[in-house]
């Protein structure tokens, strides 16, 4: 059997990570899950996520890159999604990922189905082009990056697709979305490896802490303030157990 392509293999891993998105999505839209679940939920996939940006890409992009394009990198990730998260706010898609009633309807907000459309773009490719750049190093792909990924993918599936459904977007949005954003994912893994391949470590290093700068964002911005809503004091505890978990994957994985 002939041997999987590299680039194919980058835009399968992409697609995997990014069909958690679609299975949280399906929970959500068709099981009645507590909002404080989701919430608990929430700040694991949050903690999963902070732990693999700490010691998966900005460990690799300091020690590509050194500090000074890693720091460049990662200021400006948040920046850029920063900057596009307030456009996107002020078009009805600040609370995307929110489980409750924040989300608001079409009526209440004509351009707010595109702008959570676009949202969800946003907060779902960094991760994915990660994915791409891990396998440039040996041709393999990170198998920690790609576990942190789909396991923080799930819950953000999840919370967004119940606030749609209460928000009485229909079923054909919520999927039309979540399965989109999922091709997505494998096109901007398999761009993340075959757009970088060849290119100076200073400039593969500043692209994967972009990447990290605009999770963490993502991360302080949609996913935190959603678990912190409904598991107040637990959530601290929550996302710690998250990013132990991500931590034991990024050793035993070494």
């Amino acid at each position: 059997m002939a041997a999987i392509a590299p680039w194919a293999q980058a835009a399968g891993w992409g697609l995997l990570a990014g069909a958690a998105l679609l299975l949280g999505a399906a929970v959500g839209y068709w099981i009645k899950v507590p909002q404080r679940l989701i919430a608990a939920i929430m700040a694991f996939g949050s903690g999963v996520l902070i732990s693999a940006l700490s010691f998966e890409l900005m460990d690799e992009a300091f020690a590509q890159g050194g500090f000074q394009s890693t720091a460049i990198g990662f200021l400006g990730g948040a920046l850029v999604y920063t900057a596009a998260n307030r456009v996107l706010t002020a078009h009805g898609a600040k609370h995307r990922k929110r489980s409750g009633g924040h989300q608001p309807t079409q009526a209440d907000n004509a351009h707010s189905g595109t702008a959570i459309a676009i949202g969800a773009l946003l907060d779902g490719i960094p991760e994915s082009i990660v994915i791409g750049l891990s396998m440039l190093k040996g041709g393999t792909v990170s198998a920690v990056t790609v576990a942190a990924i789909f396991l923080s993918n799930i819950p953000e599936g999840l919370s967004s697709a119940a606030g749609m459904k209460k928000a009485g977007r229909s079923m054909a949005y919520i999927f039309g979305i979540w399965g989109g954003i999922t091709l997505a994912s494998g096109a901007a893994a398999l761009a993340g490896y075959t757009l970088f391949s060849g290119l100076a470590p200073e400039l593969i290093a500043a692209t994967t802490a972009v990447a990290a700068g605009a999770i963490l964002a993502m991360l302080a911005d949609t996913m935190i303030p959603e678990a912190f809503e409904e598991a107040h004091d637990f959530a601290g505890l929550i996302t710690v157990a998250g990013f132990l978990c991500a931590f034991a994957l990024s050793k035993l994985g070494g």
